[in-house]
């Protein structure tokens, strides 16, 4: 009586692969053997040979780093352009000789240089009291109802984003084309050592300023017109 064969054993995958991990020369002067190995082909049915994969994994490597590298250069040729735009902004806001230029002159440019649509500046009444006429839009004197309602806005923090209501348009933006729907807006408290107001930048667009972006502009540009009211606040 013939006796059974022996299951035939087979390799675990694992075991091959760490074992050829450890053993990086096993290939040194089997060069036919790279030769014979077949693999499948990664996009469509068949097998290419060792060497024609290898190739194909190193060429979506040089794409994907090429892919990198142009998202990076596009990246920092944002980046260029946002701090010319930037700069511009800044020059041209150190020129103000009064409050209205001043807001008027943010308001031009950051509707040249940043697509915003809208903006205020609102500014307490002791900002005002030296001036023989009411403030020229976008700026405005700030009320108990107007702190009120950018208060309610701010949900107490310095900065934000967020949806802004047909009625809050109306009051918080009284110089500008009331829109049918709500919008959105970014706000930023003004301060520097005291409260000196609030500065709201709105679009009718309620994916403009959404509540999850980043609000570092807003305060950066913020935290110079502060400075800049005080200045010219010194002046008067």
């Amino acid at each position: 009586m013939s006796q059974a064969p022996e299951p035939r054993k087979t390799l675990d995958p694992d075991q091959v692969a760490f074992w050829l991990a450890r053993h990086p020369d096993f290939f040194v002067g089997r060069e036919g053997l790279l030769q014979q190995l077949k693999v499948p082909h990664p996009h469509i049915d068949g097998a290419v040979s060792l060497l024609e994969r290898l190739v194909m994994d190193l060429r979506e490597r040089a794409e994907k780093a090429e892919g990198r590298l142009e998202h990076l250069l596009e990246t920092a040729r944002h980046n260029e352009a946002q701090y010319r735009r930037l700069r511009e902004t800044l020059l041209a806001l150190v020129e103000a000789q009064d409050r209205d230029t001043l807001a008027q002159t943010l308001a031009t440019q950051l509707s040249e240089h940043f697509d915003t649509p809208s903006m205020a500046l609102w500014c307490p009444a002791t900002l005002s009291d030296s001036e023989p006429t009411p403030p020229q839009p976008p700026r405005h004197v700030l009320d108990q109802h107007a702190s009120a309602r950018l208060a309610a806005l701010l949900d107490g923090r310095t900065s934000r984003c967020a949806k802004l209501s047909v009625s809050d348009w109306k009051c918080l933006l009284p110089h500008t084309k009331v829109p049918r729907k709500a919008g959105s807006c970014a706000i930023s408290r003004l301060s520097a050592g005291e409260p000196l107001g609030y500065l709201l930048l709105a679009s009718p667009d309620p994916e403009c300023y959404r509540a999850s972006m980043d609000t570092l502009f807003t305060e950066y540009l913020g935290d110079i017109v502060a400075r800049l009211l005080m200045r010219l606040e010194s002046r008067a």
